[in-house]
């Protein structure tokens, strides 16, 4: 670490920011009395016995620049979490940019969560209602899905795939924003993301290829038929104490869990072979 940098530490589930001094003392928002507070203090109770860590830019403005604008925000009481936290000041401080990760990261997350945990919803109400069988009997699911699969020219089995197409595309623009591209960052850092969002949409489609297979592979009868899909929906349903409804939940939303856990992944690794 050296003048000017832009500092961190990891406390559970967020992280605290600030710039480094070069002189033994970081400049950040910290809670005096309550409020937040931009002060200068040590390190040492900077980092309150945590690693201290330093981001890296490609592109940022000299250490004296930085220096100049952290010292003229001493003293500024205007802490707000989601639109003027630590993070925003040292991305500013290094940037002239007032932008943090950890709320656009917070904001795409909990879209995309709640995007999917709807569009899940969503396509029970759709095989409860599409088929020639209304409701979530096991007829009723079984016409739900053949007539939904039927849109897209394929059976029950397509109606899975098609269901899941929704949450998935959802999980991915989140993922996408999660790991947009940034021309500050460093090229490794930007070739991480790269490959990140890449492996999202790998990730979406493995995901429906695996949830297929589990349908086929768990029922007391194997295989793809109505009896073979039937039987493994009720089994995959039952993993959380549902029936076939349960089963097809489960599979819609299959394709956007493995999107965000295997882009998301790929991301960590890539940071990791590249450092």
């Amino acid at each position: 670490m050296s003048k000017g940098d832009h500092i961190y530490v990891v406390c559970g589930a967020y992280t605290h920011h600030g710039i480094d001094c070069g002189d033994g003392r970081v400049i950040h928002y910290t809670k005096s009395s309550g409020s937040g507070i931009i002060a200068r203090n040590s390190l040492s109770a900077f980092a309150s016995g945590k690693p201290i860590l330093a981001r890296k830019y490609d592109k940022c403005d000299s250490p004296n620049v930085v220096m100049q604008r952290a010292e003229e925000r001493l003293g500024e009481v205007a802490y707000d979490l989601l639109f003027n936290n630590c993070e925003h000041f040292a991305t500013w401080c290094k940037t002239g940019i007032h932008k943090s990760e950890q709320v656009k990261n917070a904001g795409a997350v909990a879209g995309g969560a709640s995007g999917s945990g709807a569009a899940v919803a969503g396509s029970l109400g759709v095989v409860s209602a599409a088929g020639a069988a209304a409701g979530l009997s096991g007829a009723g699911i079984m016409s739900g899905l053949a007539t939904v699969g039927g849109v897209v020219g394929g059976g029950a089995v397509a109606g899975i795939g098609a269901l899941g197409m929704a949450p998935a595309a959802i999980t991915t623009l989140a993922m996408n924003k999660v790991l947009e591209d940034d021309e500050d960052f460093t090229s490794e850092e930007r070739e991480a993301r790269a490959v990140g969002r890449t492996m999202t949409t790998v990730g979406a489609a493995a995901g429906t290829a695996g949830a297929v297979s589990a349908v086929a592979a768990f029922g007391s009868v194997a295989g793809l038929s109505g009896a073979g899909i039937t039987s493994g929906l009720a089994a995959i349903g039952s993993t959380v104490g549902l029936g076939m409804a349960g089963g097809v939940a489960i599979t819609v939303a299959a394709p956007a869990v493995a999107a965000a856990a295997v882009g998301f992944s790929a991301y960590q690794i890539w940071k990791w072979i590249s450092e």
